[in-house]
């Protein structure tokens, strides 16, 4: 191979040798299912979401509505850039992301409503000794709000399934579920301390604290379990795993849900002492989690292009710079130098894909299509190459 023209990209792309052979899969064009299934899914959850929408601008008349909408948004934008962070690795696409936002927003919302009572009822008949608002705060809320915002995670598994590669994936399209779900209450909390007394005031305030600024992220957390549990799930074949996967996570969500309810109850109704002694440790809890999964990613990606490196088709510098965060900086850096960061970013998400992909084949998951994207991202990442080489070769020309 030719001497890199800049941090571990190759002049020339590599023959393949001995371990993974070249691919005999015709890239061909990409299927326009996808697409129709990403325009059907965000079509049918922004209609749900403009309906509750019009309900909730009817119920607390305009400036209600504008300005609790306006105080959701801050919580939201923390939720979003938390998620972001997690999601730096290995951008999932935009599209899904949006229906995560509105199935929560919306969707789980609509579901939430039109059960909520019938399953109050019922919980109540099952559990007579039970105070009525223990049963609809810390059983039925849980129970109905989890699993309408987990049925959104389980529906990306079945109709996206090739973008969901694991836990870490899990996370963040469960995450948006959450988020959106959470920006939606919010509206309805802040509204309710609005009214309360009357107007904006210290009550208002304090929910705002509580929610917004103290806990932006519970509906996050609590979702994500089912996220991680259908993540793990997918990385074997078989709908059954998929199935007691989203039953199992859906468990942890709902008792999560439940004990952050209930739990002041054990702290004799003092907030703050429930949220340092048990909130925080928790929240700390999953940061560790998330920080864990995505190191094990990076360690799947390098592996992987690893084996490609093998057999030929990367250098073992370019692998270093595709797998580690420090050579993806020192590469964008120096295909800013010439304006060709978004072909360095396209190169990057390309061959992380690729890793990522070449994981499903390992584990026996959808081997035929799967295959047939190893061709199309081996194509699309030739033309990526050379597509960075040409203006590298301007510059160090002129």
């Amino acid at each position: 191979m030719t001497s890199p023209p800049g941090p571990g990209l190759t002049s020339q792309p590599g023959q393949p040798a001995d371990g993974i052979a070249p691919l005999q899969v015709p890239p061909g064009p990409r299927s326009r299912s996808g697409t129709m299934v990403n325009v059907l899914l965000i079509a049918a959850a922004a209609v749900v979401v403009l309906l509750v929408g019009f309900f909730l601008f009817a119920a607390l008349g305009s400036e209600a509505f504008i300005l609790c909408g306006f105080l959701a948004l801050i919580p939201l934008g923390i939720c979003l850039l938390g998620l972001r962070w997690i999601d730096r690795w290995e951008p999932e696409p935009r599209a899904i992301l949006l229906f995560a936002f509105l199935w929560g927003a919306g969707v789980s919302v609509a579901i939430t409503v039109a059960l909520g009572s019938m399953v109050n009822e019922v919980l109540m008949t099952l559990l007579p000794l039970t105070p009525a608002d223990v049963i609809a705060t810390v059983v039925q809320a849980p129970l109905v709000e989890e699993a309408a915002k987990g049925l959104g995670v389980l529906l990306l598994v079945f109709v996206r399934r090739s973008h969901f590669d694991g836990p870490l994936d899990g996370i963040v399209y469960a995450g948006m579920v959450g988020a959106g779900f959470a920006f939606t209450e919010n509206i309805l909390y802040f509204s309710a301390a609005l009214f309360e007394t009357g107007g904006v005031g210290l009550q208002l305030g304090f929910v705002f604290v509580l929610r917004g600024l103290f806990s932006p992220f519970a509906h996050v957390i609590f979702t994500a379990a089912v996220g991680v549990a259908l993540g793990l799930a997918v990385r074997k074949p078989g709908s059954v795993r998929i199935l007691v996967g989203f039953a199992a996570g859906l468990a942890v969500a709902v008792l999560g849900h439940m004990f952050w309810n209930g739990g002041m109850a054990l702290v004799y109704d003092d907030f703050f002492l429930f949220y340092f002694l048990l909130q925080v440790p928790l929240f700390a809890l999953a940061l560790a989690g998330v920080a864990y999964l995505r190191r094990a990613e990076q360690r799947l990606t390098a592996e992987r292009l690893g084996e490609y490196a093998a057999a030929g088709w990367f250098t073992p510098a370019e692998v270093d710079m595709l797998a580690t965060r420090s050579g993806r900086r020192q590469a964008l850096r120096w295909a800013g130098s010439f304006g060709a960061k978004p072909a360095m970013r396209d190169f990057i998400r390309e061959a992380t894909n690729l890793a990522l992909t070449r994981q499903q084949l390992v584990n026996g998951r959808d081997l035929r299509s799967n295959a047939a994207r190893e061709g199309r991202i081996l194509a699309g990442l030739l033309r990526t190459r050379a597509a960075l080489l040409q203006p590298a070769g301007r510059a160090g020309r002129g």
